[in-house]
């Protein structure tokens, strides 16, 4: 099978083409003809081992998976023995650890649900590690509730686009902030009000919201305190402002620090995948609450490019790969 496979971290260029055997599944794996995946931050810290200080999670010596692409969307090919929630033919989609950016993958019966009905292959890869992240966000972490108003942080990007309709789906007041050339694709996502950051400053406002999910970490955390009630949430849903060896520590060490001495609380998560959620997104989805953005899509010979858009770090929604 073809597959984008990497020897040695460092920049998109380390990517190459190349045909490699094709996985065997596991009695408890299902074989998934991979249509289409996308990329992702995530997949980005598996390519440069950035920052150094998780480098062990990422590989000491050399990448930890040899193909990376954590989402997927495509068709069972073949079923372990002990799979019996899927068959061959079945259109399914979901999250892996690695190994998506290949014409197949081997995965655990449980990270993968039926595909959304009415979303192309490429639509629903863009949906699942940004799903999760900010389904579990409102949901779990700031147990949003009708009524209560809700602050997006980095509206327009994978996470965001998601979260700001999430959050408006579970009847909460949202505000997404984005830069001038977005802001029309967050109002048309469902937001109640769109700030601009190039021209205003959200935490200057008189605006004091319960819930503020960061997906920027472009701020101070005294900034994003004053824009939250006294009782409300500031939730740090990635990295924050990182570098090559510390990444988010210093951002988060304070936060920790302040965290116990104030009523607000302050947080952050890493999401984890689940069955369960990618049925209850299937379900938004398919109820007209849901939809993915998509910025631009690239074939598997183009993951390198893909990631040098992503690099940008202004993606519109997600960046898909077309396999």
């Amino acid at each position: 099978m073809k597959a984008i496979v990497i020897d040695r971290f460092g920049k998109p260029d380390v990517l190459r083409l190349e045909e490699v055997e094709a996985p065997v599944p596991a009695d408890d794996q299902v074989l998934v003809r991979v249509r289409a995946s996308s990329v992702n931050p995530y997949d980005w810290h598996y390519l440069t081992g950035l920052p150094r200080l998780f480098r062990p999670a990422f590989g000491v010596r050399r990448p930890k998976f040899r193909i990376l692409g954590a989402d997927l969307a495509g068709q069972v090919e073949a079923v372990g023995r002990a799979v019996t929630g899927f068959r061959p033919g079945d259109e399914v989609y979901g999250q892996t650890v690695a190994g998506a950016f290949a014409e197949y993958v081997a995965v655990a019966e449980g990270q993968i649900a039926p595909k959304p009905a009415g979303l192309t292959f490429e639509e629903a890869a863009a949906v699942p590690l940004a799903g999760f992240t900010a389904l579990q966000a409102v949901r779990d972490q700031g147990k949003v509730q009708a009524g209560q108003r809700v602050l997006i942080n980095g509206a327009s990007g994978g996470v965001g686009t998601l979260a700001v309709q999430i959050a408006k789906a579970f009847g909460a007041e949202v505000t997404g902030v984005c830069s001038t050339a977005n802001v029309d694709l967050v109002r048309s996502l469902g937001a109640d009000h769109v700030v601009d950051y190039t021209r205003e400053d959200f935490t200057a406002g008189p605006q004091r919201y319960h819930f503020l999910l960061d997906n920027v970490g472009n701020r101070k955390l005294s900034e994003y305190r004053r824009a939250l009630e006294p009782k409300g949430m500031y939730l740090a849903s990635h990295g924050q402002a990182e570098n090559r060896w510390l990444g988010p520590v210093g951002f988060l060490a304070r936060m920790t620090m302040i965290s116990p001495f104030v009523s607000q609380r302050l947080t952050s998560f890493v999401s984890q995948p689940s069955q369960a959620d990618l049925l209850a997104m299937k379900d938004l989805i398919e109820a007209g609450s849901l939809r993915p953005v998509i910025d631009r899509a690239y074939p598997l010979s183009g993951v390198a490019d893909a990631f040098r858009h992503l690099e940008t770090w202004h993606v519109r929604g997600k960046v898909v790969i077309t396999v």
